[in-house]
């Protein structure tokens, strides 16, 4: 069964950094996509950053691109997501979640980290 825990949020202030880890297990993932999601208070959980699993291809949403770097580590089966230059409007839940290739959606999820950036 594939499982995804996350680690690494926590409060910083506006301008600072956090990087995010996200262990995976229990599947074949070189045919999956990895991704971050975030869901602020009240809000919906939007797509953040995705990563196929050969690091071949990356994608980020135009709210963090630039400022936010996903990145994995096969040997660990880790994906990570260093976030600087962090703004109060980034607090939210980070969610890692992944998906076969062959699939639309995201079929697993982590249970999230809370990131808080205060101002």
């Amino acid at each position: 069964q594939v499982q995804l825990v996350e680690s690494g949020g926590g409060l910083v202030q506006a301008g600072g950094s956090l990087r995010l880890s996200c262990v995976v297990s229990g599947g074949y993932f070189s045919t999956y996509v990895l991704a971050w999601f975030r869901q602020a208070p009240e809000k919906g959980r939007d797509f953040v950053a995705g990563i196929t699993w050969s690091g071949d291809s990356t994608y980020y949403s135009n709210s963090v691109k630039g400022r936010f770097t996903i990145s994995r580590d096969s040997a660990n089966n880790t994906v990570y997501l260093q976030m600087n230059s962090l703004k109060p409007e980034d607090t939210a839940v980070y969610y890692c979640a992944a998906r076969r290739v062959v699939k639309s959606n995201y079929e697993y999820w982590g249970q999230g980290t809370q990131v808080t950036v205060s101002s």
